[in-house]
């Protein structure tokens, strides 16, 4: 029903009822007539266009923009940028959208929720260089011209949307007030309104023209309206106006309600004033009384707001509110004992208030009608001006889907008439929804939430919004309908712009009225006279004969930096002192802000400013002032200009922000997540040459003399070695020359030592003869001395018959020669054995001249040969036991253990023995097929190589066939661990011909000696650029003396397999950095606060810096990030078996510090290419500096360590004269010493002080500011920290020297923590001893203390407890003290402290917190966790679930924070996984690796799929176990990050390829894509399908199966052939359905038998109808 007053007429001056048009689309935009008259105006002069709200004045402004821009083009002027302002945020986004779409400029849209508040110059001035347009609320404007980021000379169009807002101290009028009145170069204006008045309404004409003049003074410009209105009034949507008017509330029952209410607030109110009288233990504390205030205010707000609902709304609106309110409530069990019984003060008074309403809407609940508003309307419980508006929601139809918005004045009656409305059942068809600022206020929403709605609002989905004033100006709905001011507006503004929100054709505009109120029908009138008013003014004001006003603005006292003309105003320094106060350290217990105390004298007001004591300097005076409103503007004027002169505030007036100096600047972007320092990032980096086997004696005629290095091996078991010895042209250091080192092989250990043996002269010819030994046994046992086939289609080549120049290169030259060890009564007890090495010289010419005349003397192909040119019969043989060879014949007996090469594999082999029973015209015992057992070795040599044997019927020989190197360091080498319980593999044998062969003069031992070089000489090199990299730090100096070794460790990580690696040092050397750096700063820098240094040192310490640093210093060159792959080994003069090819584009050793070679995709990490390129990760070079701190600080102690920082570039001297200027300074401070509280706490200590200032600093906490005391424990706590981390991680590093670095980090993480050092400062007694002034700390205090004590005979309540932090923060400034006190004494600090820590966590006693357990428990069991999380409000839900066999257990967690949660909620899920294990005796707990797992945590980005193609750690041999494999949930993870998501949750005939969400329960049969069969990609798609559907991880049971003759794998390019083949089974465990087992087919390796395997349990799961493999 719609009511209309007769009286007011108001109707009569609504737009007339035309049909719109629809809004007009940006792209395709024709601007009217009207608009291009004020475009045409605009483009002369300054601008105020005055047009109804939906007049098209953005349009206007894009118009104007495209103009500008254009003429800026043309001119080839300087560019400059357009402005374009709106007050509120929901305005900025907006109109953003309109002007980005409208133009082809770029544009930026700018607010505080954005974060642009604490942007520097640089983002500024990058947004510059980059947009247009700049579109921003007018206060972000202000602050960065105030701030000198921008400058109104950079602008050439300044466009003020609802631009009736300049006036009083709105930005709109600062920024022209403090910037454009001012400046020489002022840009174009065009302003934008409906209602140009500045005020609430006129009271006459004139009134009107003056406060129109007023706005065109302060904006520059002029008002321009147009005169006829058809035009206008034919575009601009109808609106019908209407009145709704309401009876007045009769309520009684409210009067007995409201007494009781107000008793009760009384009675609480009373109750909070008591409580201010606090104990004596908390008098003083200011924070407690601030609290009561609190309360009590909002206490008084929430009695308001009820009383507010109950008289407007009703008694069920009133019932609505008090239950808002509890939901606004503190969360008292996040207080404290004291502040838990204020709080809960105010939760029972609103819980009596819910009670008492309760009591009067009882009656109404029984009857069952409590959403039926219209007998609640006759009852009495809503109000009739609610029940109104009730009514006209439904008079808008039960079908209807009308959009309309409810302007209302509070944020209270939005929420509580949303909840209501929502649950009236005749209007359950609107959906709706309620919209308010983003203030401070109880209730407000963000800004994200605004947005949120509104567009909801905009796209129908909500019909019904309720709203405050925020949404009156400017918001465009075009389909909104009807606007209901269920409060009337109070300014012309505001009834004109709620007005504007129409944007139909006859949309309604409502006002409700209660019947008779006259107040509120003059209160209309007058604001409908103001607009006719307004209306005609500015469209009759004639812009000739109004000529624009000066604007006098008073003369503002501020502050300029010369520098940049940054300025602060006596109004802005206020909020800056606050905002530098905001930036400065603080705490639970103290929250850093200025206090101001006045004073008067003779009517004159003076201000006294305490800044917190942790500024930059504490008090400050300002002058007498006529109040005390601008005396402390004054002060606060006075103090920024102080500020800044002590360079705390920066020449663009900001708190000062450590940032990187201009050489250090480390990049921080959106990637920083991959930047330097990090695992994500992977580098190419090339190796260091090692400049000890650089050599040029390869081209001396003269012969060289050389440094000699023998070594000598020792095996464990009776088997000789032949010794070696490795001349190089470089002497090497001492450390380096004498070594031993361990080698490992099966079941055998052999003790190799390298030792100097002076200077060694080699003739020419012996340098040849060494080179051609050299070369002929490195590339016969570990290459190839033959190359080419006839079966390839190549030539058949030997390697040694052409020019070897090419094997050798000067950047790495050396010689090993076997020794022959000679008669101890010799002078010298070895020599070279010449006598081979010229056999072997002799061998390669015999190989030479055969193949001379071609190569068909050993192939065959032309032709056959007689290999053997001289012997007679088989009798002949046997007569003279002569054993005829290629080269020579040997007496048979002489036979066994020499060296020969087979003349048509070039491969070496040694003698077991001669094989009497058989010959040349045996049976060919390798021939596999069972009908050719008649064809004999002359027929296989004669038909396979055309070799003609002359005598066929000499015995065979048993030859032992060489083997490729092994690698033979670590404790992976080739022995087992226990250095005998590996399975050694059958020795493979052959049978060959002696007539194929040629005898080298050389035994056996010297090929065991061989096998041992590569591995020796690995380890040789790596400690000759250890020593390399050590004289490069160490420079000239000569009194560190570190190991090579040390060093060595240093640069070795674990992807290496070694046993050492630098995983202890770089956790020693980041405490020692973190040591060295913190002292430096704190000595130099004394006037900076805690936060400041934190800065400085997380920029010096931080992955990046070091990661910078280290690059700079080729670091990168000499880390060792790869096991050792003998294969790929070469000495020199030997060519490669096994190349790989340089293909990452770089011609150079060294690879440039290019973003060209960086990148975040999978790559193969640690191998090398032949050019000595390889990846590697980012962080692997920040964790190798921190390496290298470590030992040197292990070798040589801090001097060396902090030299080593030196040579880096690291910032961390530590003087001595800083150090005795921070003892003078705490001397001098002035402070109250409590002398019996000092000593009694130096008795604790055991130390005392020789400057008391510097204890009683340690131990004050920044809350003594409210006592006067001008100083605080911080900047000793940011010492201490460094201090007492350092101390501990030492004492771990020495005390644990068997525990793997991880769990050294784990021990050093639960001693080195706040959490230790309070219950350390409650166990020592030192907690009375804190000086501070928060009640609220000294209650949380109390109650630690009562939990610790309780704790003593429950150690699990230790695990609930969290101590206050300042107590820890107490111990940690105590520890500082004791430093500076002792002169940087590590040693005295530690023997203060190590008491007073005891007992210092160990292995055994390590406790890991609940959901790190959890997940290593479940990661030993093959069990993964489902963690799920839900925010109510300001608090989280953590649900963490676990799938078992038959059952899944659940743990849940309720906190406030995210971690505290997650942590309550593992807690719960691991008693439960516990109490199962016991039940079902499953406790097989394995304990995996601690190092493989960490280094699955550091690079689960380092393994591409071709990383599953090897182990990490090559052995000897495989030990062929068939005990089951369970691979970590860590190694999992290593194999699904470099895996694209491939396993799908989607119903099986839906064939959806999205990847599946959380929720596996609902979404049907998990789809699959088809199988991709290359390696390791089948057991990515199984984990990654265990992994969401939560089954346990798969166990393979590996078989290897041996033959002696070749087994062919794979077709086509994958073919390949071996002597063993693997089939493995899978067996997986399929919660509630049991287990299915499957065995895969035979392949080459153990991981591809595994990968089948994995995929015929796919299609077995497929067949059993628990996936879909592929869409069908």
């Amino acid at each position: 029903m719609e009511h209309s007053n007769p009286e007011m007429g108001l109707t009569g001056l609504d737009h007339s009822s035309k049909k719109t048009q629809s809004p007009p689309n940006p792209n395709h935009f024709i601007p009217r007539s009207y608009q291009v008259k004020v475009f045409e105006v605009a483009k002369q002069k300054n601008t105020i266009a005055v047009l109804e709200t939906g007049a098209g004045k953005t349009m206007i402004a894009v118009m104007l923009i495209k103009h500008v821009s254009e003429d800026m083009t043309k001119s080839n002027g300087k560019r400059k940028l357009i402005i374009f302002l709106a007050p509120t945020v929901n305005l900025i986004t907006q109109q953003f959208k309109v002007i980005k779409d409208s133009t082809t400029l770029e544009v930026g849209e700018y607010y505080g929720a954005k974060g642009v508040d604490e942007w520097s110059r640089s983002c500024w001035e990058m947004e510059v260089q980059t947009h247009d347009i700049l579109v921003m609320t007018p206060q972000i404007l202000l602050d960065a011209l105030r701030n000198a980021f921008l400058s109104l000379e950079m602008f050439c169009l300044l466009i003020f949307d609802e631009c009736h807002r300049a006036t009083g101290n709105h930005p709109y009028t600062k920024i022209m007030k403090e910037f454009y009145h001012t400046s020489g170069n002022r840009p174009k204006i065009f302003g934008m309104t409906a209602s140009p008045v500045i005020r609430k309404g006129v009271s006459s004409t004139m009134d009107c023209e003056n406060q129109i003049s007023a706005l065109e003074s302060i904006l520059d410009s002029q008002v321009y309206a147009i005169e006829d209105r058809a035009e206008i009034e034919a575009y601009i949507p109808s609106t019908v106006q209407t009145c709704r008017f309401y009876e007045k509330a009769w309520l009684l029952m409210n009067l007995g309600l409201k007494g009781e209410m107000e008793a009760l607030w009384s009675k609480y109110a009373s109750m909070l004033e008591l409580q201010r009288e606090v104990p004596s233990q908390y008098q003083y504390y200011q924070d407690i009384d601030d609290k009561i205030k609190m309360l009590r205010k909002r206490m008084s707000n929430d009695y308001m707001k009820i009383l507010y609902c109950l008289n407007d709304l009703g008694l069920i609106c009133a019932y609505e509110a008090v239950k808002v309110c509890l939901e606004n409530a503190f969360d008292v069990e996040e207080e404290s004992q004291f502040y838990r019984g204020s709080s809960l003060k105010l939760k029972y008074f609103l819980d009596e208030v819910l009670h008492i309403i309760e009591g009067f809407l009882r009656p109404y609940m029984q009857l069952d009608f409590e959403f039926d508003y219209i007998k609640a309307h006759d009852l009495g419980y809503i109000s009739p001006k609610l029940h109104e508006l009730l009514q006209i929601f439904q008079s808008f139809g039960s079908g209807s889907q009308v959009p309309c918005l409810i302007f209302v004045e509070r944020i209270i009656t939005a929420n509580v008439i949303e909840r209501y409305v929502k649950k009236v059942p005749c209007l359950s068809h609107f959906t709706v929804s309620y919209l308010t600022g983003s203030n401070k206020s109880v209730g407000a929403l963000t800004p994200k939430l605004q947005k949120e709605t509104l567009e909801s609002f905009r796209s129908g989905k909500v019909n019904l919004l309720f709203a405050t004033d925020v949404v009156e100006e400017g918001i465009h709905v075009p389909s909104c309908s009807c606007v209901i001011r269920f409060d009337l507006p109070k300014t012309v503004r505001s009834y004109v712009q709620s007005r504007g929100r129409c944007r139909t054709s006859e949309s309604q505009f409502i006002l409700m009225f209660e019947r008779g109120n006259k107040k509120q029908i003059d209160q209309v009138f007058d604001i409908i006279r103001s607009e006719y008013s307004m209306t005609e003014t500015s469209r009759n004001r004639d812009p000739e004969v109004c000529i624009l006003r000066d604007c006098n603005f008073e003369e503002t006292k501020a502050y300029y930096v010369n520098a940049t003309r940054a300025s602060v105003t006596a109004d802005s320094s206020v909020s800056l002192i606050h905002r530098y106060c905001e930036k400065l350290p603080g705490d639970k217990y103290f929250i850093p802000k200025p206090t101001f105390d006045f004073e008067i004298s003779e009517g004159l007001y003076q201000c006294k400013i305490t800044l917190p004591p942790n500024a930059a300097f504490q008090t400050t005076v300002g002058p007498l002032s006529s109040n005390t409103h601008l005396s402390k503007q004054l002060v606060c004027l006075e103090a920024c200009k102080k500020l800044h002169e002590v360079g705390a505030l920066d020449d663009h007036l900001l708190p000062l922000i450590e940032e990187p100096l201009e050489n250090d600047l480390i990049t921080k972007s959106k990637e920083s997540s991959a930047g330097a320092g990090t695992t994500k990032r992977k580098e190419l980096h090339g190796t260091t040459c090692i400049r000890a086997l650089c050599g040029t004696w390869g081209e001396k005629l003269d012969g060289e003399i050389f440094e000699a290095y023998k070594f000598d091996f020792c095996c464990n078991i009776n088997e000789t070695y032949s010794g070696f010895v490795l001349l190089i042209e470089s002497k090497l250091d001492n450390d380096v020359q004498n070594i031993e080192v361990d080698l490992q092989l099966i079941s055998r250990m052999v003790k190799s030592s390298v030792s100097s043996c002076g200077k060694m002269h080699l003739s020419a010819k012996e340098v040849m003869q060494a080179k051609c030994f050299q070369e002929f046994f490195f590339n016969g046992l570990f290459g190839r001395l033959f190359s080419g086939s006839e079966s390839e289609g190549a030539k058949r080549e030997f390697l040694l018959q052409t020019e070897k120049k090419s094997l050798w290169s000067s950047s790495y030259m050396y010689l090993l020669l076997p020794i022959e060890t000679l008669d101890t009564s010799n002078t010298n007890p070895w020599r070279v054995n010449w006598t081979g090495i010229s056999s072997c010289a002799n061998v390669v010419e015999f190989l030479k001249k055969n193949y001379s005349v071609g190569p068909e003397h050993f192939n065959g192909d032309q032709g056959n040969l007689s290999l053997s040119m001289t012997g007679s019969p088989m009798t002949e043989y046997m007569a003279s036991d002569l054993i005829h060879f290629a080269n020579t014949s040997i007496d048979v007996h002489n036979l066994q253990d020499l060296l020969v090469l087979a003349t048509h594999t070039g491969r070496i082999y040694s003698i077991v023995e001669v094989v009497s029973s058989e010959s040349a015209e045996s049976p060919f015992e390798e021939t596999v097929d069972a009908a050719s057992l008649e064809y004999s070795y002359a027929e296989y040599f004669k038909t396979k190589y055309g070799i003609v044997l002359v005598y066929p019927g000499q015995p065979l020989l048993l030859l032992k066939q060489s083997h490729n190197p092994h690698n033979l360091l670590g404790a992976e080498g080739a022995a087992s661990k226990d250095g005998g319980s590996a399975e050694i593999k059958p020795q493979a044998h052959v049978h060959m011909p002696p007539e194929v062969l040629v005898i080298i003069d050389f035994r056996v031992d010297v090929l065991r000696s061989f096998y041992l070089l590569p591995s020796l000489m690995y380890r040789l090199e790596s400690l000759m650029l250890a020593s390399q990299l050590r004289e490069e730090i160490n420079g000239k100096s000569s009194n560190i003396n570190i190991s090579s070794s040390l060093i060595l460790e240093a640069l070795t990580t674990l992807r290496c397999c070694e046993n050492f690696s630098l995983e202890c040092l770089e956790f020693l050397g980041d405490s020692v950095l973190k040591y060295a750096v913190s002292s430096h700063l704190f000595l130099k820098y004394p006037e900076k606060h805690e936060g400041q240094l934190t800065a400085r040192r997380t920029r010096a310490i931080c992955n990046a810096n070091l990661h910078k640093l280290g690059t700079e210093r080729n670091i990168q060159g000499y880390i060792r990030d790869g096991a050792f792959e003998p294969r790929r080994w070469a000495a020199p003069g030997q060519h490669s078996r096994f190349p790989d090819p340089c293909k990452c584009g770089v011609d150079t050793l060294e690879v440039p510090l290019d973003r060209r070679f960086q990148t975040k995709a999978p790559v193969k990490v640690g191998k090398f290419c032949d050019r000595g390129h390889r990846w590697m990760n980012s962080k692997t070079i920040a964790d190798c500096v921190e390496a290298l701190i470590g030992a040197y600080y292990v070798g040589e102690g801090l001097f060396a360590a902090l030299h080593v920082m030196k040579w880096l570039g690291i910032d961390s001297e530590l003087e001595l004269s800083l150090t005795i200027e921070a003892i003078t300074r705490a001397s001098l401070r002035s402070y109250n010493p409590k002398n019996d509280q000092i000593a009694a706490l130096e008795s604790k200590l055991g130390y005392k002080f020789s400057v008391k200032g510097l204890l009683q600093e340690a131990i004050t906490h920044a809350s003594q500011q409210k006592l006067g005391v001008s100083y605080c424990y911080q900047r000793l706590e940011f010492l201490g920290d460094a201090v007492l981390d350092v101390l501990i991680t030492q004492h771990l590093y020495h005390s644990h020297t068997d525990v793997d670095p991880g769990e050294l980090t784990d021990l050093r993480s639960a001693a080195v923590s706040n959490e230790s050092f309070a219950r350390a400062a409650v166990r020592r007694n030192l907690h009375p001893h804190l000086q501070h002034c928060s009640g609220l700390l000294l209650s949380h205090i109390t109650g630690y203390e009562k939990l610790c004590t309780e704790a003593l005979n429950n150690t699990s309540l230790l695990e609930e407890i969290k101590g206050p932090k300042a107590l820890g923060d107490m111990v940690e400034s105590i520890a500082g003290a004791i430093l500076i006190d002792s002169k940087l004494d590590l040693d005295e600090v530690w023997r203060v402290f190590k008491p007073l820590l005891s007992p210092i966590v160990t292995p055994s006693s390590l406790q890991l917190d609940p959901l790190r357990k959890l997940k290593e428990r479940c990661d030993s069991l093959g069990y993964f966790v489902k963690e799920t999380l839900t925010k109510e409000d300001a608090m989280v839900n953590a649900e963490l679930s676990l799938q078992l066999e038959d059952v899944i257990l659940v743990g849940k967690g309720y906190e406030q924070k995210v971690k505290a949660a997650k942590q309550r909620a593992a807690r719960q899920l691991l008693k439960k996984f516990e109490g199962y294990l016991q039940r079902s005796r499953d406790i097989s707990y394995v304990q995996f690796d601690s190092k493989r797992r960490k280094l699955g945590r550091e690079h689960l980005d380092d393994l591409s799929s071709k990383d599953m193609d090897m182990d990490t750690c090559s052995k000897l041999t495989d030990d062929g176990s068939s005990k089951p494999i369970m691979h970590t949930n860590e190694n999992m993870i290593q194999m699904l990050s470099s895996a694209e998501s491939r396993v799908d949750f989607t119903p099986a005939n839906g064939c959806s390829k999205e990847v599946f969400g959380d929720n596996i329960e609902n979404s049907g049969l998990p789809v699959i894509d088809s199988i991709n069969t290359r390696k390791g990609e089948p057991r990515k798609m199984l984990y990654e399908l265990c992994q969401k559907l939560q089954w346990r991880r798969p166990e393979f049971t590996p078989t290897e199966n041996k033959s002696r003759t070749p087994i062919e794998f794979g077709e086509g390019s994958e073919k390949r052939e071996g002597f063993s083949s693997f089939v493995s089974d899978i067996s997986l465990q399929i919660p509630n359905f049991g287990t299915i087992v499957c065995r895969g087919e035979p392949r080459a390796d153990k991981n591809s038998s595994f990968d089948s395997a994995v995929v015929a349990m796919l299609y077995e799961l497929e067949r059993r109808g628990r996936l879909t493999i592929g869409c069908s």
